[in-house]
């Protein structure tokens, strides 16, 4: 069965109920260190997410606000895949989960069937990669829960750039840093599997 991919529900960010609200059951807990009141508006809610350290935390607020006015929010229903590993289609867009969850998933080498990489919660920046090129999605991402997201696109974001280019390039640039900082992960994960695997042989050795 192929998955379910859905990125078309839109409303407009003042419709959207911010994360916590009584109103709106399921909801998860807001992210620690950033209140979630009634109150506040969820383009508010979601600047204030965009400019936090676990995303581009070299924006300011105000900064991460504009951002966020070239975005548009959605829904997707929990068990839909909007993300598909191998897809060099539809690869122009960034997402900013709002609320809910989303499992990461990749067939690595030798497997036929993907492997959960990584469970992300608010705050977390899915897909950013395809802002700067056109290759293939690395990774397929499904919604675990129902979820609320801002999505940047590609075109949205050259909207930015022409009409706000101090933002944009800094923008760019805080978007690239992350990037490479989960490079430099991915590099320290394969150094440690590489002197495990050695320690391994080394012990296999004995026996033999």
């Amino acid at each position: 069965m192929q998955p379910k991919t859905c990125l078309a529900t839109y409303l407009p960010f003042i419709a959207m109920p911010a994360p916590n609200d009584p109103s709106d059951a399921g909801t998860a807990a807001p992210v620690p260190g950033i209140a979630a009141p009634r109150e506040m508006s969820s383009r508010e809610y979601a600047a204030r997410l965009l400019a936090a350290p676990a995303a581009l935390v070299q924006l300011t607020l105000i900064e991460a606000k504009i951002v966020v006015s070239y975005m548009r929010p959605e829904k997707v229903p929990a068990g839909v895949t909007f993300i598909t590993e191998g897809d060099a289609d539809n690869n122009g867009f960034m997402v900013l989960l709002l609320d809910g969850e989303v499992v990461v998933e990749s067939i690595t080498v030798s497997r036929t069937q993907p492997v959960t990489t990584a469970v992300l919660g608010p705050g977390s920046l899915i897909g950013e990669m395809g802002l700067l090129d056109t290759g293939p999605r690395s990774a397929s991402c499904t919604a675990s829960t129902d979820i609320q997201c801002a999505v940047l696109t590609r075109k949205s974001l050259e909207a930015l750039i022409e009409e706000q280019p101090g933002i944009g390039a800094k923008f760019l640039l805080a978007v690239s840093a992350r990037i490479a900082e989960r490079y430099r992960d991915t590099q320290k994960k394969l150094k440690l599997f590489a002197r495990l695997a050695s320690t391994m042989q080394e012990e296999l050795q004995k026996f033999t």
